[in-house]
């Protein structure tokens, strides 16, 4: 049995096409504003509902925590706030799988061309080292085109950033300095 950590919707559903025996986790402190969290999560679990599959849900959403670490890192280089993000998720998602007898866990973030996916990979197998608990590493972005199908057919909200505030202002604010607002 795979865990799979979902940092959306979107993301997700194509993988759940690909994988067999998994459960979906949910944990993302990362998202902001508030209301983006709670859409999102909304969003999966109107696909969860679609598709019958097993939700957990670890709403943990500590953003005054969250915002000073990712806002001290990112002042050093974004790659580091970044790290950050994906290891604090995959560190929450190993646990769980450990404590709750998963043989592996894996992440959806593998799913998106926009991810820094060496990074991602590099961090789930330290995690995997550190729990004792196998990181199932599939490169999964060759799957992207599949999960604009979905998301059309399931009428999924499909968001334009990664999920912090920080990467809302990275794509939206050069939009704005492009004058495509």
């Amino acid at each position: 049995m795979i865990l799979i950590h979902a940092c959306c919707a979107p993301c997700v559903s194509p993988i759940l096409d690909v994988l067999s025996d998994y459960h979906v986790f949910w944990y993302n402190p990362n998202i902001q504003p508030y209301r983006e969290y709670r859409r999102r999560l909304d969003t999966l679990k109107k696909l969860r509902d679609e598709r019958g599959f097993k939700l957990i849900i670890d709403n943990e959403y500590n953003l005054q925590e969250w915002l000073e670490k990712a806002t001290m890192l990112n002042r050093k280089s974004d790659v580091l706030r970044c790290r950050y993000c994906y290891a604090d998720r995959l560190d929450r998602t190993a646990r769980y799988a450990r404590d709750h007898g998963y043989d592996s866990f894996t992440t959806s973030l593998l799913y998106s061309p926009y991810q820094k996916h060496e990074i991602v990979r590099e961090i789930g197998n330290n995690i995997a080292k550190k729990y004792g608990i196998t990181f199932y590493y599939m490169d999964f972005r060759d799957l992207y085109p599949r999960g604009d199908e979905i998301a059309k057919r399931y009428g999924l909200y499909r968001q334009g950033y990664c999920g912090c505030i920080f990467s809302e202002f990275d794509r939206y604010g050069v939009m704005r300095d492009e004058g495509k607002d």
